[in-house]
């Protein structure tokens, strides 16, 4: 970990001098993981078009590394074009990187190389890349990553395992019901009396697992409940369903920090659809945000350190989305969930937010690589064997 405490001082010096700053921040191999095993892995490719965009227009030096539908690893120039299925493309290596705390990712070329990383970004959305997966496999290969560690992604990507933690917290949530698709299929009919009998129509049917509005559907009454439950079960064993709140705002915040994290201004999604949902999100390009969001200051004040509160007790690093619900009427707020790796294009809701706060999506990035490389020079420092009194173990 020397060697992240070296590069972190000279990003600490940054202010004196750009090019200095240049000089000392092209060392810096940066490995931009994207794709993935996942039903996000199409807006992952977008993500990380725009990061690797701005990380080489700050002088890092980037080596991409993509992730296939099927799970396999690869390098090369042509990575990403490869990934999205274009006829022509650079070149494409496979690629594994080593769990032996060395920081080294290997590629076969002609023969076997071995490309050591100083840090890694992994824009990876969903299951497989944003559930801890991954992150436990970077902590083991000793590389700093940028964002929430192994049990923070974990319990954000479990929206039934957060919103239990957040109550816990203080936090208020609406009310939800979750259950497996196991037991869904054994004995339908108990779910459906729950469901009635705690929430009542209209509700929101999620795979307690995933992003970007996949696999959920809002559901009006028994028959759309009876579809849409099997549906969701396409994307994960676990499911969701979330209780509707009537003539609500969709209130987004952005995170950015370690210990000391801070919140941008709220913003609001105004959907095209009937709710945010992936089309609405991604395809029509119909859907308008209000930056800042018009709301009272004291309730934007609220929304805010709500946000911090959410990100402090899933124990967040780096940065994380926080996603709301208010009320127009009366102003309620209601915590709906938070991202540890939002959509990340420049004109994605997590960098448009700090652009509006004081932030440009270039230097975000570069603020993201530092808390990594910070937090990384934090865990290199602590103990990782013990010596007892006597070799009692032989």
């Amino acid at each position: 970990m020397e060697r992240v405490s070296y590069y972190l001082s000279y990003w600490r010096r940054r202010i004196f001098s750009n090019f200095f700053v240049r000089r000392y921040v092209e060392k810096l191999k940066t490995g931009v993981l994207f794709g993935g095993r996942s039903g996000e892995h199409e807006v992952s490719l977008v993500s990380a078009t725009s990061v690797i965009g701005a990380l080489v227009a700050s002088g890092f030096e980037v080596v991409p590394i993509g992730i296939s539908k099927e799970g396999r690893w690869y390098t090369g120039d042509g990575v990403m074009d490869f990934l999205k299925g274009k006829e022509s493309f650079g070149e494409v290596h496979p690629a594994v990187l080593l769990p032996d705390a060395e920081g080294g990712l290997l590629r076969w070329n002609e023969g076997r190389e071995e490309v050591m990383l100083d840090v890694a970004f992994p824009v990876l959305h969903g299951p497989f890349g944003e559930d801890g997966t991954v992150q436990g496999l970077l902590e083991l290969s000793g590389v700093p990553y940028v964002g929430c560690g192994v049990l923070a992604s974990s319990l954000a990507m479990d929206k039934a395992v957060s919103k239990e933690l957040f109550k816990a917290r203080g936090l208020n949530v609406a009310d939800c019901v979750w259950f497996s698709s196991g037991r869904w299929e054994n004995d339908e009919d108990s779910v459906v009396r729950e469901i009635e009998d705690k929430i009542g129509y209209p509700v929101f049917v999620k795979p307690a697992n995933m992003g970007s509005s996949v696999g959920v559907f809002k559901v009006h009454d028994r028959n759309e409940l009876s579809d849409a439950v099997p549906a969701a079960a396409e994307y994960d064993r676990k499911l969701i369903v979330e209780a509707g709140i009537a003539d609500a705002m969709e209130i987004e915040v952005s995170i950015l920090g370690n210990d000391d994290p801070t919140a941008s201004v709220p913003g609001e999604i105004i959907p095209s659809n009937e709710f945010y949902d992936y089309d609405a999100k991604y395809v029509d390009g119909k859907s308008k945000e209000k930056i800042p969001a018009d709301l009272p200051e004291g309730v934007s004040k609220k929304v805010r350190e709500m946000a911090i509160e959410a990100f402090k007790a899933v124990d967040g690093a780096g940065l994380a989305r926080v996603d709301f619900l208010v009320t127009r009427k009366n102003h309620e707020i209601f915590l709906n969930e938070i991202n540890t790796m939002p959509g990340f294009t420049s004109i994605s809701m997590y960098p448009k937010l700090w652009e509006a706060t004081g932030i440009p999506y270039t230097e975000l990035v570069g603020r993201l690589v530092e808390l990594a490389l910070e937090r990384g020079g934090m865990k290199g420092k602590l103990l990782t064997s013990y010596k007892p009194k006597e070799d009692w173990y032989k």
